[in-house]
């Protein structure tokens, strides 16, 4: 039985963002409710950046994710972020495909931003505020407008030219450059930023916004001032995850924020073993650090699309 290689340019056509939303909505509840499996999240540290080993097994589905962080590549001509995902049968461990993981992961980290935003931010919520213009944040706002009806979005970059490029991107959405205040200023924020130290502040937050944190994926990153996180409803996606390398990661450790006040993880809020939003004015925060799940529930898809149409490169690596 060959392996299936499927390259960049194989997988795009395959990767729809509706597709994997659903796909990893399913995979949160398959989580919470025991079908899946998910060990923590291995780093090693290098001295330009760090790679991160993800594996998981879902209902009919397994693999690892090898993916890397290294946050001077695009001076180099290199995507920050780069993975490859190995997809393997679970009831032999033959290897089904080998593909390509750079698209996937910014896919399923919009579309899992999105859908804490369907469960936390409020009804009707009407502007989306990006920070931070790089590639996450194409997805961000490809995976938010299919669950929100927005009417404006606000994007904020340090570089303005970077902001300005990504509004030339999107010419089909109602999206503006903006100032890191008036993007902050919005129903639902989704920071994507590498920063290791606070970019949003208290101050900036109107009541009842809802808050994607999804550039602090790694021990000592933080993208939010502390007080914030005190005094919101904070969801995540993997406690043991977060607590290690999410946002609340900088505050724990100085003991500024407890384990104990996170609310919910993602999968509870999905699968109805806790409630979302309850008011209007509370102010509601998604620790997002990415999750082995996500990736699989979309490599699934990928492999059977790509086993329908048949066509791709194969190679026999086990049984020669």
């Amino acid at each position: 039985m060959p392996t299936l290689v499927l390259g960049k340019n194989d997988i795009r056509p395959l990767l729809t963002m509706p597709d994997t939303i659903k796909a990893v909505e399913q995979a949160f509840i398959d989580c919470v409710e025991g079908r899946a499996i998910m060990p923590p999240k291995s780093y090693v540290a290098v001295e330009q950046g760090d790679f991160r080993a993800m594996p998981a097994a879902l209902p009919g589905a397994a693999g690892i994710k090898w993916v890397n962080v290294h946050p001077k590549n695009s001076s180099r001509g290199l995507p920050t972020v780069m993975a490859v995902l190995i997809y393997s049968d679970p009831a032999t461990g033959y290897p089904l495909a080998v593909m390509d993981a750079t698209d996937i992961t910014a896919y399923r980290t919009g579309a899992t931003a999105a859908i804490a935003s369907k469960y936390l931010a409020r009804k009707g919520s009407r502007t989306l505020g990006i920070i931070g213009a790089g590639r996450q944040a194409q997805t961000q706002l490809l995976a938010h407008v299919e669950v929100f009806d927005f009417k404006l979005i606000r994007v904020f970059d340090r570089y303005r030219e970077t902001a300005e490029r990504f509004v030339k991107a999107f010419p089909a959405y109602p999206v503006k450059a903006a100032t890191l205040e008036e993007a902050a200023a919005s129903d639902i924020v989704c920071t994507v930023t590498p920063a290791r130290e606070p970019v949003l502040m208290k101050t900036m937050i109107i009541p009842g916004t809802h808050i994607n944190a999804i550039g602090a994926d790694a021990e000592g990153k933080e993208e939010l001032e502390p007080s914030i996180l005190n005094d919101s409803v904070v969801v995540v996606d993997d406690l043991r995850q977060a607590r290690a390398s999410g946002e609340i990661n900088v505050p724990i450790s100085k003991k500024l924020y407890r384990v104990n006040q996170v609310y919910a993880t993602l999968g509870e809020i999905i699968a109805g073993k806790k409630k979302g939003r309850s008011d209007d004015r509370s102010v509601t925060i998604f620790d997002s650090t990415g999750v082995a799940i996500e990736d699989i529930a979309v490599a699934r898809v990928i492999y059977e699309k790509a086993k329908e149409r048949g066509g791709y490169t194969s190679v026999n690596l086990v049984d020669g």
